[in-house]
């Protein structure tokens, strides 16, 4: 009899969380329900309704119960705390109360006469249809958590029990079509050492629990249950996003040197932690931390970053039927600024509208805050002036706990930061009278460069501003009149064309002319690759993505600030995009200059 060989297949997907896993596939049901579209009796409405407030609270149940499990677990897992998933856990809980969700159910079944599972079902196709529209990766990653909801309702609808997933075999890398942030959080890491779904993306809470717990993933892999079996042979990589099923013996000894390779640099980098960014001529780089939600604070705290550059405080809005209360956005904002410990942290106000939609809000704006160029950002707020108003009283309260600055998102007039500063002024004395703790002396407000009228007109703000932080992934994308959703010109999209550079080296050197402090905080800030560039142009704070920091680090302590500074000048004379990659990638640290000789 002659054995069939496995043939060694690849799928390709998003790398989220970062790293090598080696072992063995272990598919699992991601517990998702589907039901046909039934049509009920008339007369039936009522007791659709009830069965749908009845698997509301019972999903409630579901959902405080496994906090209660969460919370145990923590308390064995040192790399997660109970913020990890409470905030999750709590958005669940508010969806499972007067959600678009549920109030969009209710209405397919009283309107429609759809059963509850599909009216349930519908409503979750119809928002995610709609946040999809809105063509940002940010307001598409939380349809997944729309989903989740939607799942337990149908679960408790269909009385489904979905695969547990709390015990698997050692070496197990998790197949799934979707993996939700609360299954992710019940994995051991002792035993799991990977996780790969058909969907999912980099900026979901399920990417985000993977990186709090240290695992690799790739999400969004389409086909890849197609191809994989429990048992299959597996590789990883969540650096790249590749899947590699029944691997070739010289595939899997590639993976194995890689491996062995990545650990030694993370042993080398974990040593970094508590050096200072210091360049080999002695200027001191602060490298700070972006922070999209508070589970990543753990992270934040580990590679040691000297702050939190940019804190979005969207996560507070979003899934949510109505505004936060002050109390509920201050409670969350001292925990963060309690747990960084007296580094400093940066908040930036509310960044709603264009691409990213909130239900509370943007519906009563109709399209012009459906518009990346219309009602959003700092425009919106001030529109709703109340709610910068709650906003910056919570900000001003939690900053009696620690130093904090505040970012207006969106900028583009002097007026604008004007504007913010009277509220911001009336909340302080408001505050003040009420008796309320807040600084003496009132934070630092900044605003982001990240439109080209702000970077061209950065002297008139730098007298209205205390500080700068240019977002170059914006600033990129409108001035170059690139959407990165668009797949037909993605591929345009160019942090290095010469028109962005000019307007960050502009924005950078007013700031210094100023004597007021800038960082970068888009993507090039945590790309080691940049790093040289932007030492060059004059940047000493970089905000990136906690994971960047180490590396981002090892390179600013290889660079000398005069070779950076030649380069970045070279490169600000150089037209040409091919040279221009050469000069980026060409910069070398002393040591490999003296090998070259």
């Amino acid at each position: 009899m002659v054995q069939q060989v496995a043939t060694e297949r690849t799928v390709e997907g998003l790398g989220v969380s970062s790293g090598i896993g080696i072992g063995f596939a272990y598919v699992v049901d991601s517990g998702r329900v589907r039901v046909p579209e039934l049509r009920i009796a008339p007369g039936r409405a009522d007791a659709e309704l009830q069965r749908l407030r009845d698997a509301v609270i019972k999903a409630r149940r579901q959902v405080s119960r496994l906090r209660g499990r969460l919370r145990s677990r923590a308390r064995a897992m040192p790399q997660l705390s109970t913020e990890d998933f409470d905030y999750l856990l709590d958005a669940y809980l508010h969806m499972l109360r007067d959600s678009r969700l549920i109030r969009g159910a209710a209405d397919r079944i009283s309107r429609d006469r759809l059963s509850a599972e599909a009216a349930v079902q519908a409503e979750v196709a119809a928002i995610g249809t709609a946040f999809k529209e809105m063509n940002d990766s940010y307001l598409a990653a939380r349809i997944d958590d729309i989903r989740e909801v939607g799942n337990r309702l149908l679960q408790q609808l269909t009385k489904a029990n979905p695969t547990p997933l709390s015990n698997v075999p050692r070496g197990s890398i998790i197949i799934a079509d979707e993996l939700t942030p609360a299954d992710t959080a019940q994995l051991d890491p002792d035993s799991v050492v990977g996780i790969a779904a058909q969907l999912g993306g980099p900026q979901g809470h399920t990417a985000i629990m993977a990186r709090a717990l240290g695992l690799p993933a790739v999400l969004g892999a389409p086909g890849l249950l197609d191809i994989v079996r429990s048992g299959d042979p597996i590789l990883l990589d969540g650096d790249v996003g590749q899947v590699i099923i029944n691997p070739t013996p010289r595939s899997l000894l590639s993976f194995q040197q890689r491996q062995g390779a990545r650990r030694r640099e993370e042993k080398e980098l974990r040593r970094l932690k508590g050096q200072p960014a210091v360049t080999r001529d002695g200027v001191a780089i602060g490298l700070q931390a972006n922070v999209e939600l508070p589970i990543e604070m753990d992270h934040v705290v580990e590679v040691g970053a000297c702050g939190i550059g940019l804190l979005r405080t969207e996560f507070l809005f979003l899934s949510r039927p109505q505004m936060p209360s002050e109390d509920e956005q201050y409670e969350v904002l001292r925990s963060i600024i309690v747990r960084c410990g007296g580094v400093p942290v940066t908040v930036r106000t509310l960044d709603l509208g264009g691409d990213k939609g909130g239900a509370a809000m943007i519906g009563q704006f109709g399209e012009s805050a459906a518009s990346p160029l219309g009602l959003r950002g700092i425009r919106l707020s001030l529109a709703r002036s109340e709610v910068l108003d709650v906003q910056f009283c919570a900000i001003l309260r939690a900053a009696a706990h620690g130093p904090v600055r505040i970012m207006l998102p969106m900028v583009t007039t002097v007026e604008e930061v004007r504007a913010a500063r009277d509220i911001l002024g009336r909340a302080a004395r408001r505050l003040l009278r009420r008796g309320v703790p807040i600084p003496s002396a009132l934070p630092p407000l900044g605003a982001m460069i990240e439109v080209p009228g702000a970077a061209l007109t950065a002297e008139a703000l730098a007298r209205a501003c205390d500080f700068f932080a240019i977002g170059s992934n914006d600033l990129t994308m409108y001035t170059l009149a690139i959407d990165r959703a668009d797949e037909r010109v993605a591929h345009l999209y160019n942090p290095l064309h010469l028109g962005v550079m000019r307007m960050i080296e502009y924005a950078a050197a007013t700031a210094r002319a100023f004597g007021i402090p800038c960082s970068i905080c888009g993507e090039i800030a945590g790309d080691p690759r940049f790093t040289a560039l932007l030492l060059g142009l004059g940047f000493r704070e970089l905000s990136m993505a906690p994971a960047s920091i180490p590396r981002v680090k090892k390179r600013v302590l290889e660079l000398d600030i005069p070779k950076a500074q030649e380069r970045a000048k070279a490169m600000m004379n150089e037209s040409d995009p091919l040279r221009l990659q050469m000069l980026l990638d060409d910069i070398r640290t002393p040591e490999a200059e003296r090998d070259a000789c």
